[in-house]
């Protein structure tokens, strides 16, 4: 339950890892300044000065005469460093006057409280230096100026201002040094994304840490060895692709200078069979072999191409995809891709359908028909090289298997992928989905 509300990325987590404790440090030695040392400090001098207070006042409650009390104001100031004065007649405010968020005008309160016998009133708000109190006494008030310093710990604000100024310092050097080394493994992510949508991105050069520029160095490693390995493989197959035209025109010479008989037609279509599966091969290798780059285009303009093939071929496509789709793509492949599914679902269906929609992850292109569809269970099938699930389609309809594999090839060449579902107009549904 907690995790979900964790941060997802690289960055943000390891910020949580580094600022939390500095938070957590910073908040304890706070507690324990304020709730310690600054309160214990705060309580002694408010002790003092309501002590010293309680202490003039008695003794000029206790004087006999002026001189005394003059004696006593002067000694009040001298002595005590606080200014005293008389107010004859003066009756206190029935309430304090108290500065906000000054969380010790309780601890002065009580301290007075404590020491004085008469009824009091303060303010700490009106004087910024000062803090007033005045005393009742039964023919006016004595009136009592303290230095503020004096009653309160005045060194909080400054203790606060260097741990505030120490955590920003802190965090901000925290963010900036692992903002260098998420940047680095970022770097990495989108080298990674760019190869598995088949851009090659020679561009990236390992850095950071020695650990992400090992897994850099590995990368690079393991994208040459794959780049070889595809690059072997389309070699090989296009070798024996076209190798075996040789063998095969000359069976198909020899055959058309033999009589006309069942087995000889037999074997000229076995022949003819073959030589669609060679072309098929080679159709997948120009397809593994294709260096083209990705652009950016419309992907309405590409279905329309496709809509106008399939009608000089005879056939129809409903082709309905909202201009503002833009792909970055290799279009020949995406086209081909494409065309694939459209020109197959024309061979087992009398209508075709293509859209597309986009969302902030993905670019889904639609190839929906009305024919006989196919068992779900034979959804993977369809995708090996030479299957073709006659028993759910026409019989009577010809192609070598490699149309669907191609398709799929294309797509995850891009970093996508090709899905069959059940078509809402009847058939089949193919879905092309590619990451934007």
């Amino acid at each position: 339950m907690f995790r979900r509300y964790l941060p997802k990325s690289l960055f943000a987590r390891v910020m949580l890892i580094v600022i939390l404790p500095i938070f957590v440090t910073q908040s304890v030695v706070t507690y324990i300044f304020f709730a310690r040392h600054w309160d214990l400090v705060t309580a002694n001098l408010s002790e003092n000065v309501a002590g010293q207070i309680a202490l003039a006042t008695r003794l000029y409650r206790d004087a006999q005469s002026d001189t005394e009390r003059e004696a006593i104001v002067n000694m009040a100031f001298d002595d005590l460093d606080i200014r005293m004065r008389h107010a004859p007649m003066m009756d206190i405010p029935a309430s304090n006057q108290l500065a906000p968020f000054n969380v010790y005008n309780a601890t002065l309160d009580r301290r007075l409280r404590d020491a004085l016998e008469w009824p009091y009133w303060m303010n700490t708000q009106s004087w910024p230096n000062d803090v007033e109190i005045r005393v009742q006494l039964d023919d006016g008030a004595l009136i009592f100026f303290a230095q503020r310093d004096r009653v309160f710990a005045t060194t909080g604000p400054i203790f606060l201002f260097w741990l505030i100024a120490t955590s920003v310092l802190l965090g901000a050097t925290a963010i900036i040094f692992m903002r260098n080394q998420v940047r680095s493994i970022l770097r990495l992510a989108s080298a990674a994304e760019a190869f598995g949508r088949g851009r090659d991105a020679p561009g990236y050069r390992p850095t950071g840490a020695t650990e992400v520029r090992k897994a850099g160095f590995a990368f690079i490693a393991m994208r040459e060895r794959i780049k070889r390995h595809l690059e072997q493989r389309t070699a090989m197959l296009a070798g024996v692709s076209h190798d075996l035209r040789t063998p095969l025109t000359r069976i198909k010479l020899a055959l058309a200078m033999q009589p006309e008989s069942d087995e000889i037609r037999a074997l000229q279509n076995d022949v003819l069979e073959m030589e669609k599966m060679v072309e098929a091969y080679l159709d997948f290798a120009r397809n593994e072999a294709a260096d083209e780059e990705p652009t950016s285009f419309r992907l309405s303009g590409l279905a329309a191409e496709i809509a106008e093939d399939t009608v000089r071929a005879g056939r129809r496509v409903n082709a309905d995809i909202p201009a503002q789709i833009l792909m970055t793509a290799r279009r020949s492949a995406l086209k081909r891709a494409i065309g694939n599914l459209v020109h197959n679902g024309l061979r087992y269906a009398d209508n075709v359908w293509v859209s597309a929609r986009r969302t902030d992850r993905y670019a889904e292109i639609y190839v929906d028909d009305d024919g006989p569809g196919i068992e779900p269970a034979k959804f993977d099938d369809v995708f090996k090289p030479f299957t073709r699930l006659d028993e759910a389609r026409n019989q009577n309809q010809s192609g070598v298997g490699m149309g669907l594999t191609i398709v799929r090839d294309v797509a995850r060449a891009h970093g996508g992928d090709v899905i069959l579902e059940k078509s809402l107009r009847g058939g089949l549904r193919a879905i092309i989905r590619l990451p934007v």
